[in-house]
């Protein structure tokens, strides 16, 4: 046995996360190791596959070393735990039978799922900030979906229709649930979404954010996170630029969110 070690941006964490599941990783821990950029550390039985894996993650400085035999996936599971976010979101490990707090609503995660299990501080600002927003009935777009947990609140929340919003194939699985999916913001019709969550990187909100504007029915809301306290700045002025004004700003730890309206 023998792990795999990446240094890696938040923004690129969870889609990282998911390919190396996806090569056949028996578990994965994560670390924080300076200036804001993560460590993954990703376990493999077939010690054959440490070259080609070590070829193929090279850009994110991957490293391998030899294992003692464990239960790594235990290991990794166990560091996920069950959480309340906000006040009407219970996120629950898939392998965990916890009771759903009363007055929560209960979403199953994966960590092997692409783009987020929800336990990043962003993907906590967006749940809060679909709580304080979204009204029954609405139409709601999820931008950059990935692994669905704020299209999947959305509809708890009470959204008429929800619809995804990805590029990344892993994602496509999604349209098997109860969703609308679609690949890119283009296609979605002008004024005829009345709410829009992204919660990608700082760079893709700045280039999305005449799209997400442009959607938006009047008095509609943008709900944008993924990006840390210093890059709120560019955001809101992309989507000042856009039409849109800046409502309120939300921070967790270093990492911010925004609420704009058209």
């Amino acid at each position: 046995m023998f792990s795999l070690y990446l240094e890696c941006g938040q923004e690129e964490k969870d889609i990282l996360i998911a390919e190396l599941w996806e090569r056949g990783s028996s578990g994965i821990t994560e670390s924080e190791p300076a200036a804001g950029r993560c460590g993954l550390r990703a376990f493999f039985a077939d010690d054959a596959e440490a070259p080609r894996l070590a070829h193929d993650f090279s850009r994110w400085s991957a490293r391998c070393q030899d294992e003692p035999d464990c239960d790594w996936v235990a290991i990794a599971r166990s560091r996920l735990e069950p959480q309340c976010v906000g006040s009407r979101f219970f996120l629950a490990p898939e392998w965990r039978d916890d009771p759903t707090p009363p007055g929560r609503f209960r979403i199953v995660v994966n960590p092997g799922m692409a783009f987020g299990t929800g336990a990043h501080e962003s993907t906590q600002l967006c749940l809060e900030a679909l709580e304080r927003e979204l009204k029954p009935g609405m139409t709601v777009l999820d931008v950059g979906t990935g692994s669905g947990i704020l299209a999947r609140a959305a509809g708890l929340l009470g959204a008429r229709r929800v619809i995804a919003c990805d590029t990344d194939p892993i994602a496509v699985d999604l349209a098997r649930q109860n969703l609308s999916f679609i690949g890119t913001a283009t296609a979605i019709h002008g004024a005829s979404v009345d709410l829009a969550v992204a919660n990608i990187s700082p760079e893709a909100i700045i280039e999305l954010a005449p799209e997400l504007v442009r959607i938006l029915r009047p008095n509609g809301v943008a709900i944008v996170g993924g990006f840390e306290a210093a890059e709120v700045f560019g955001v809101g002025i992309a989507l000042r630029a856009s039409g849109a004004g800046v409502r309120s700003a939300q921070n967790k730890g270093t990492w911010s969110a925004l609420v704009a309206s058209v």
